[in-house]
């Protein structure tokens, strides 16, 4: 009988190592912003999940983006934070891998995840609507940011796994 590999990509200690790094890493960098002059924050974290999700389709954006998101989920009491990058990782990991491009898959991903991050946070976490807007605006521009910024990283950074 002969085994499917469900994951998409080949799994060695190679690949492991980077989707590890890839999925850890994005934590850390939950922790960092960078603020703006319109009174929001950037976010960095995405950067990884989007490589990941290149690299690895949507298994890899998931694991990426459920794991990278823990601190940020423990850190404000809303679990759903991370579900909710799972489905910003995993989606855009299957658009890139049905041909879109980087931003465009991204966007989409972005705006498959929009109502999960709105009706979580507005009616699950108790966050004023206002609020979430904001942070609807401030992962929109990161997303187009990092997404950017991927689309011309991802492939030398895949050569450390080949």
């Amino acid at each position: 009988m002969e085994y499917k590999n469900v994951f998409g990509f080949e799994v060695n200690y190679k690949t492991i190592t980077m989707l590890a790094f890839l999925a850890i890493l994005p934590n850390f960098l939950g922790m960092l912003n960078i603020p703006t002059v319109f009174g929001f924050k950037i976010h960095l974290f995405q950067y990884l999940v989007f490589i990941a999700a290149a690299i690895y389709g949507p298994v890899g954006g998931a694991i990426s983006g459920g794991l990278g998101s823990m601190f940020t989920a423990f850190a404000l009491g809303n679990p759903y934070i991370a579900v909710g990058n799972i489905i910003l990782g995993f989606a855009a990991g299957f658009l890139l891998r049905k041909g879109f491009g980087m931003i465009q898959s991204v966007l989409i991903a972005y705006a498959i995840q929009v109502p999960w991050l709105y009706l979580t946070d507005v009616y699950l976490a108790g966050m004023p609507h206002a609020l979430v807007v904001n942070i609807m605006i401030a992962l929109l521009i990161s997303n187009i940011v990092w997404a950017t910024l991927a689309k011309y990283t991802y492939k030398p950074i895949s050569k450390v796994v080949e």
